[in-house]
């Protein structure tokens, strides 16, 4: 925290629609500070596609050193399908970060806010608050970039370190356990893998069953990655905490935004031991860019995320209770009728950000 008190947030937009979300949170992250004792301050810093475009680098140096400087991170989306490395990979800054950082506790949050949508009979009943937590600098994403192509074959190689397990597992049981002391009390934490078939996923389930024995005040079970896709899509409300490899928890952590609406619901952050990235599931969707279309609320909630990470991190309760406000106010919003576009109704991103302004 700077020394005037105000929190330096760092903004990285992105490309496509990554900007139009990026508005409204930053709108209602100002009105947070103009209700409360909090105090903002934001500075702007190219990346994305764009950014590649017109200079050969996915981001320059000065928004690394910001980033270092910075309290925490927020960011939009980057990444258009239409530019590219020369290897055909798509421009992906944030996942840079993820390795620049030691980001290696990828959150994806996933709760069904009453009013929206569920593909999932009696998600409305039941409800949906699950959270997948993915390990985000290693797993097979640790080949990015070093795989191995030939005429014949192609090759990336998975990895699994001791050193980033514990860390990981350590961060997965804290927050089962915070979810517990805030009455979560049938909810625990379940190890995703593949362990019946790979030695590096049985030496995962290995490091975190010596990590369950040390939190033996959480729940705790061990399910294969098919099986777990398949419970999720009938019974996801039987779900607390999820912690998982990398591949595993990119592919259901779009699963699960989808069982709460769409990826335009659903929050993120990429956590380390320093820094963090906040940003929403969604990619830049060039194909609604500049339309209006475009839900802010996985942005809105990724801004609420940060607040809570910053109040835990500077021990700041009025920043926990900013961001459970803005939770509230999107609750409300929905409540109060909002359909988004995506949902089938006539609400864009003006609307959406809107009500929650108002139900602040």
């Amino acid at each position: 925290m700077s020394a005037n008190n105000a929190l330096h947030i760092a903004v990285l937009a992105g490309d496509g629609i990554g900007p139009e979300v990026m508005a409204p949170a930053l709108e209602i992250l100002r009105k947070i500070e103009a209700k409360s004792d909090l105090k903002f301050r934001f500075t702007e810093a190219p990346a994305g596609a764009n950014h590649y475009r017109e200079t050969g680098r996915s981001m320059p140096d000065s928004t690394i050193r910001l980033c270092e400087e910075a309290d925490a991170i927020l960011l939009g989306a980057c990444g258009l399908p239409s530019v590219r490395y020369p290897d055909n990979t798509e421009i992906m800054p944030q996942v840079e970060l993820r390795f620049h950082f030691d980001l290696y506790a990828g959150v994806r949050p996933a709760r069904l806010i009453p009013g929206v949508p569920s593909p999932i009979v009696g998600a409305d009943r039941h409800g949906i608050d699950l959270v997948v937590i993915r390990e985000s600098t290693e797993g097979l994403f640790a080949s990015m970039g070093k795989g191995v192509v030939t005429h014949e074959e192609a090759r990336e190689t998975l990895v699994i370190t001791r050193k980033t397990s514990e860390r990981l597992f350590a961060f997965s049981f804290r927050l089962a356990e915070r979810r517990k002391a805030r009455g979560r009390l049938d909810g625990g934490l379940t190890c995703v893998d593949k362990a019946n078939v790979f030695k590096a996923f049985a030496f995962f389930r290995e490091m975190f069953d010596e990590a369950a024995a040390r939190h033996p005040d959480v729940k705790t079970d061990r399910l294969y990655v098919d099986a777990c896709s398949a419970m999720l899509v009938k019974r996801p409300w039987d779900f607390d905490v999820m912690v998982m490899e990398n591949m595993f928890g990119d592919i259901l952590s779009d699963m699960t935004a989808g069982l709460i609406g769409g990826m335009g619901m659903a929050p993120s952050a990429d956590i380390g031991d320093r820094y963090a990235v906040f940003q929403p599931c969604h990619g830049t969707a060039p194909d609604i860019m500049g339309q209006g279309k475009a839900n802010p609320t996985g942005m809105i909630l990724s801004a609420a995320m940060m607040l809570d990470w910053l109040a835990d991190k500077h021990g700041l309760e009025s920043a926990a209770e900013a961001g459970e406000t803005i939770e509230r106010a999107v609750d409300k919003a929905y409540a109060g009728g909002i359909k988004p576009t995506e949902f089938g109704g006539s609400n864009g991103t003006a609307d959406i950000a809107k009500a929650v302004l108002a139900a602040l």
